[in-house]
């Protein structure tokens, strides 16, 4: 019988702060591709905390059915001066009028503190919150 549920401990909650307006590259063999800028923000967890710096963004594929391929690079800062890259593609709905998203992220640092971000598969849920896009964070165990 099939698992329904996956283990997982929540890492923190992030909020992005985007810059205005997308660059858009329309009609392209991909699909429309958007590239949103993101300018800052800050995540909070158990065991991670801080801001979001510059620079990053989202490379969004606008794809035919009108779902969008996300492709996000950012650089989450902690509290105590670790630089952390987190990277993530994911898939975006609307919902109800609502965007739906899901991501995949991996983490990347040399701070020996964060290391065993390195060797963690994680997953996010989450949407716009006006023009800042919130998630949640999963660690799968």
């Amino acid at each position: 019988m099939a698992e329904t549920s996956l283990p997982v401990r929540h890492l923190y909650k992030i909020t992005l702060e985007t810059m205005g307006a997308p660059v858009m590259l329309p009609a392209g063999p991909q699909g429309t591709r958007m590239v949103v800028g993101i300018k800052g923000g800050h995540f909070e967890g158990e065991r991670l905390n801080g801001k979001v710096v510059a620079p990053g963004g989202d490379w969004v594929t606008q794809r035919a059915d009108g779902s969008i391929k996300l492709d996000v690079r950012a650089i989450l800062q902690t509290d105590d001066d670790a630089n952390i890259l987190v990277t993530y593609n994911g898939v975006g709905v609307v919902v109800e009028g609502q965007l739906k998203a899901r991501c995949a992220p991996l983490f990347e640092t040399g701070d020996e503190r964060y290391a065993w971000l390195n060797n963690i598969q994680a997953v996010g849920i989450g949407g716009l919150d006006g023009t800042a896009v919130v998630y949640d964070i999963y660690e799968l165990l």
